[in-house]
């Protein structure tokens, strides 16, 4: 590795070996419905709550991800993963079962870039041989957690994010195809003064992410 500025050149790319999305009913009615691996549409995902279909969604696309990249669980060092709830709950429970050294990530939408950005690093480092990332949310565990519960019944403001029901998972590794991870950059908080505490959209919208094509992604 190296750096030029803020920006961390990768020499020898980690590559995503493999990968794996689910989603609820609304997500699944947008235009990336045809993309995901699974869609849910029962909201509890046949557990008992909402967090729990959270973990247990999680859980899933991490599954899917170690399948889909050719590899077992055994060979993964370590899960790098998060999610929107108190002390990242969703993300121990997911990987509960999986028994892999877990380092949790909090980041807002953010997660699953700072992951794989973590991945990458110790993958190139030398510090692990593959690693599997992962993030969830859960529209109906979001409200409760950052407005009100639904069974509360409050009527929506007309800036209220509609938090997504969903869960997606990679698996970061050396192999000779796959979507190269060529850079990476932390981003810095800039404050823009948004006083609606309903309206995280407008504190997020300015944060910007730009995916390129490079040589080693079309081999």
């Amino acid at each position: 590795m190296k750096k030029i500025g803020k920006t961390i050149l990768f020499e020898k790319p980690p590559v995503i070996r493999g990968y794996a999305a689910a989603a609820g009913k609304k997500e699944s009615e947008g235009p990336l419905g045809n993309f995901f691996d699974r869609i849910i549409y029962d909201s509890y995902n046949g557990q008992e709550t909402y967090e729990a279909a959270e973990s247990s969604l999680q859980a899933d696309v991490i599954s899917r991800a170690i399948a889909h990249s050719g590899i077992s669980a055994d060979e993964i060092d370590v899960a790098l993963a998060g999610d929107l709830l108190n002390q990242c709950v969703g993300s121990g429970f997911g990987l509960r079962d999986f028994g892999l050294p877990f380092l949790g990530q909090y980041s807002a939408c953010a997660t699953m870039g700072q992951a794989l950005l973590t991945a990458a690093v110790f993958v190139e480092g030398g510090a692990a041989r593959n690693v599997v990332c992962a993030t969830s949310s859960h529209f109906c565990a979001a409200e409760r957690q950052y407005r009100f519960p639904l069974e509360y019944g409050c009527v929506r403001t007309p800036t209220a994010q509609w938090t997504v029901t969903g869960a997606g998972s990679c698996v970061v590794g050396t192999a000779p195809h796959g979507v190269a991870i060529i850079a990476a950059t932390a981003g810095a908080i800039h404050d823009y003064g948004v006083a609606d505490p309903n309206n995280m959209g407008a504190a997020m919208a300015p944060a910007v992410g730009i995916i390129e094509p490079s040589a080693v992604t079309s081999k």
